[in-house]
């Protein structure tokens, strides 16, 4: 056979080595914060970073993530010497080590301590021979993958100084942004945050005005077919909701009536259609409007009285507007 030669990377194995230690400190860590309900479901362990899966009920909180990233990295700053020793298993679980459940072991195992007995594992992967060797250990994310277990990924070492140097960076740039400094970042944001919704409900209501004002003058464009008042029409600058308010002030105002109005916002078309109620036994506002959108290369739907629609083909308007009387003398 053919010769192979092999070797190991000793970047890589430096990086794993620091992220499997820094697992047994958060294992420790998450059982102290969460409760002694917590057992490993799952683990990761590479170069990059490090991810464990857990039993816990519950979304880890915000407030719990910072205990269990301040326990870990108060065992990282004691620089507390980490032991490697094979026993024979009944020894170790009177010491309490903590074993993989549904994992088969043989009369002896290998148990790595930190800190003491702040975490005591089976195990028989590579660690650091200090806590402090980690450097720094950092959180990246929490969430959930199943009924009951949770995940967190976090970084050490290099990884987790990398991650604020980006966080800062970050940091920095929103602060330039919106004129702040940092240590009144949040309250600028808040200020920020409420002053557009404000703006939000200022235009909300200047839309609705421009509705009203639209409807009046729309009113008069209806024209009359079987004793029935029909307006079909195309408006600018209207969202669905204006739209919908618009043809329900044209509904009260024109009486038996049908009621269809198009409007086009940033390349998407708005169908809305509406039908008096004395006339919905004749003409349906759903398959007026569904009627429209289907030339329009959209489709929608809605209640007798009132319906919604959409389309993509902004170009197509005019004609489908113009398909609606004849639709409607076959109706009436």
């Amino acid at each position: 056979g053919a010769a192979v030669t092999t070797s190991v990377s000793e970047a890589d194995r430096s990086a794993i080595t620091l992220n499997h230690s820094a697992t047994h400190l958060m294992n420790s860590a998450l059982r102290q914060v969460l409760g002694e309900h917590v057992l490993q479901k799952g683990s990761l362990v590479d170069a990059k970073r490090l991810r464990f899966d857990f039993s816990h009920s519950g979304q880890v909180t915000a407030e719990e993530m910072r205990q269990i990233e301040d326990l870990v990295n108060s065992q990282i700053l004691g620089n507390d010497s980490v032991t490697k020793e094979v026993m024979a298993i009944e020894e170790a679980r009177t010491k309490g080590a903590l074993a993989l459940f549904g994992e088969k072991y043989g009369d002896e195992v290998r148990v790595v301590s930190m800190a003491g007995e702040y975490s005591v594992e089976f195990c028989g992967g590579t660690h650091v021979n200090r806590t402090g060797d980690i450097g720094l250990f950092k959180i990246i994310s929490e969430s959930g993958i199943s009924a009951g277990v949770r995940r967190i990924e976090a970084v050490t070492g290099k990884g987790a100084l990398a991650l604020i140097e980006r966080e800062e960076n970050t940091l920095k740039q929103l602060c330039e942004i919106v004129k702040s400094k940092p240590e009144e970042l949040a309250v600028k944001v808040q200020q920020l945050t409420d002053s557009n919704r404000a703006l939000e409900k200022q235009l909300e209501q200047l839309k609705s005005k421009m509705a009203s004002s639209a409807g009046s003058d729309l009113a008069s464009q209806a024209i009359e077919m079987s004793g029935i008042k029909v307006l079909i029409a195309s408006v600018e600058g209207f969202n669905a909701k204006s739209l919908r308010d618009t043809v329900d002030q044209l509904k009260n105002k024109l009486g038996s009536s049908v009621v269809l109005l198009a409007s086009v916002a940033e390349g998407k078309v708005n169908l809305v259609a509406g039908v008096s109620k004395d006339v919905i036994g004749r003409v349906k506002a759903g398959d007026l409007v569904n009627m429209v959108a289907q030339q329009v290369g959209g489709k929608g739907g809605g209640r007798p009285d009132m319906a919604m629609a959409g389309g993509t083909d902004p170009d197509a308007v005019p004609a489908a507007l113009a398909s609606v009387k004849p639709w409607l003398v076959e109706k009436l």
